[in-house]
C-alpha cells in the first residue's frame, strides 16, 4: 500500500494488538476501518489507572503544570 501523501510504501507494525500502517518517510498514520475504536478501547483502563499527579510548586509559590501526555503518544512512537 502506497502512502497517501509521499506515494512511499507505508510499513505495518503492530501496538497494542492493532496493526497500524505507516509511513517511515512523513510519519503519517493510517487506520483501517475499526482500528481507532479498538486503540480507544483498549486504552481506558490505561487512562484510568494513572494516579492524578501531584501539583508541584516552584520556589516562588507558583504552581508548576506539567503537559500530560496523550494516550496515542505511546502507540504511536516509532523511534
Amino acid at each position: 500500500m502506497k502512502c497517501p501523501v509521499d506515494n512511499e510504501t507505508l510499513v505495518m507494525t503492530e501496538r497494542s494488538g492493532v496493526e497500524i500502517d505507516y509511513c517511515p518517510v512523513c510519519r503519517g498514520v493510517w487506520l483501517d476501518r475499526g482500528e481507532l475504536d479498538k486503540i480507544i478501547e483498549r486504552s481506558q483502563p490505561a487512562r484510568e489507572a494513572v494516579a492524578p499527579q501531584r501539583e508541584e510548586r516552584r520556589p516562588d509559590g507558583r504552581r508548576r503544570y506539567k503537559k500530560r501526555e496523550s494516550f496515542l503518544s505511546e502507540l504511536f512512537d516509532f523511534d
